[in-house]
Formats: structure tokens, C-alpha cells, sequence
């Protein structure tokens, strides 16, 4: 049950589409979008235990894996705005005991938690390195779409100094830097589990790829069947739905277990 919440201006309260979850959004900060949806169901968490989100935005991540585990979550997210409107929607979902939210830089959050201490950890990180591409005057959409804050690596050594060993760590990417994210994942000696990519449709390139290692992990990699978001009739493919919607989305048949 979503409690009332205060909106500052030119917020809303949207609908998550899953156990009656809402988050806070705006048209003036870089708003969540499928990669999010995509990550947090493909991540491997545990039941129980301690979960991190890195670059966690306004808190989607961290809200949307409360339906799959009892662990503990903490997000991180460096700008305050946004930080502030993760918190917000966790108050708003009544979530405040399982999820926390750090206003903080994930390149130190070490030194604040300490080595090692999660057992699995997500990030959607900005896709394009600092510079390359258009750049958006808006702050807020800048920050979300290029390395402002750290690059690649420096997100990727964050999450090996906060996963313990044998601990998970799922990332969602774009396909053209899948090269230089495995050799960067390996670097920091976080070996490479399941992939997945992504494709709009059938017949399309593959616009997205999720991809989780293993902390200390010994080479071994399950490349996954490819996850098609559209089927040819141009809507959402039924494992899109029940990502989306779970066992409530429309048109769904009951299953026998």
C-alpha cells in the first residue's frame, strides 16, 4: 500500500506496473527507462543477505528487487536531487527497513561500508565516455548518459572492492562496449557468468546487453538465449509482460504450480 508522499514541482508519482509499486519521476532529470526493468529481474541476488545498487538514480533498481529477495538493499547515487527522490519513493512504497539510499560517490563508498560486504551488487551505469557523443546541457540527463563521475573502470573497480568474493555482480551495457567491459570485468578479477543481449525485435541488432561475473570466479560463461523485446505484431513479447507485469499483467492465464 503506497502511503501519501510529497511531490516538489514538476514531480509525479508513476505506476511500476508490479505489486502496486510507484516511484517519484520528473521531466527534469533523466527518468528510468526498460534497461532498469531488464536489470533488475536479470541479476542474480540472493534471498537474503546484503544488496547494492551503484549509480542507483531515483532508487528504481534497488524498489523493483524488494519483489524477488528479503536482503537488505543500499543504493548509491551521487547527485542529491535524485538521491533525495529515491528516498522519497522508498518512504512512499514503505520500504524503509529493507532499502536505504547513500547520497554519496560509489568511486568511495569503501571507505564509508568497508571491503567486501555485499553478496551481490547492480549497476546501470552512463553508457557513453566522457566527451564522445552529444553532450545535454541538462545536468541531470548529462550525468545519467556519460561518465561524468567516474569511467568504466572506475565503476567496475568500485563494485569488486564491495562484492565479496564468490558475490555477484550484474551490470546492464550497450553491445559496442562489450569488449572493453569483460576485459575491464576481468581486470578487477571479477569473471564473467551470463550474458544476455537484448534486441528490439528479431530481426534487429542487439541495442542492450546484461551481464553478470562472479567475484574471484573461475572462467566459465553461459551465453543465454537472446531476449527479444517485440514480437512481430509491435507489442511487448510475453516474457517482456511478465517482467513488466508479473502473474497481473494482462491477459494472463493462471498457471498451476
Amino acid at each position: 500500500m503506497v502511503k501519501k508522499v510529497t511531490l516538489l514541482p514538476n514531480e509525479r508519482l508513476d505506476d511500476l506496473l508490479t505489486y502496486e509499486l510507484m516511484i517519484i519521476q520528473s521531466r527534469e532529470v533523466f527518468s528510468f527507462s526498460m534497461d532498469a526493468v531488464l536489470l533488475a529481474r536479470f541479476a542474480g541476488i540472493p534471498p537474503k543477505g546484503r544488496v547494492l545498487d551503484l549509480c542507483t538514480g531515483n532508487g528504481v533498481i534497488p524498489i523493483l528487487m524488494t519483489t524477488r529477495t528479503k536482503a537488505v538493499i543500499d543504493g548509491v547515487e551521487i547527485q542529491p536531487r535524485l538521491a533525495d527522490m529515491a528516498r522519497r519513493s522508498v518512504e512512499a512504497n514503505e520500504l524503509e527497513e529493507q532499502v536505504h539510499i547513500y547520497e554519496g560517490d560509489l568511486r568511495s563508498f569503501h571507505e564509508e561500508v568497508g571491503y567486501g560486504i555485499y553478496d551481490a551488487v547492480t549497476v546501470n551505469p552512463p553508457y557513453m565516455p566522457e566527451g564522445a557523443g552529444d553532450q545535454n546541457e541538462n545536468e541531470h540527463y548529462a550525468n545519467a548518459r556519460h561518465e561524468r563521475n567516474g569511467s568504466l573502470d572506475d565503476i567496475v573497480a568500485a563494485c569488486a572492492r564491495l562484492v565479496r568474493t564468490g558475490g555477484r555482480v550484474s551490470m546492464v551495457h550497450r553491445p559496442s562496449r562489450f569488449v572493453e567491459i569483460v576485459e575491464t570485468l576481468r581486470k578487477w578479477k571479477l569473471e564473467p557468468k551470463r550474458i544476455r543481449f537484448v534486441h528490439p525485435h528479431a530481426e534487429a541488432e542487439a541495442n542492450m546487453v546484461l551481464i553478470e561475473a562472479a567475484r574471484d570466479g573461475k572462467p566459465d560463461v553461459k551465453l543465454l538465449p537472446p531476449l527479444i523485446v517485440y514480437n512481430e505484431q509491435r507489442q511487448y513479447n510475453e516474457e517482456l509482460m511478465k517482467m513488466y507485469y508479473g502473474d497481473k499483467r494482462p491477459g494472463a492465464r493462471e498457471t498451476s504450480s
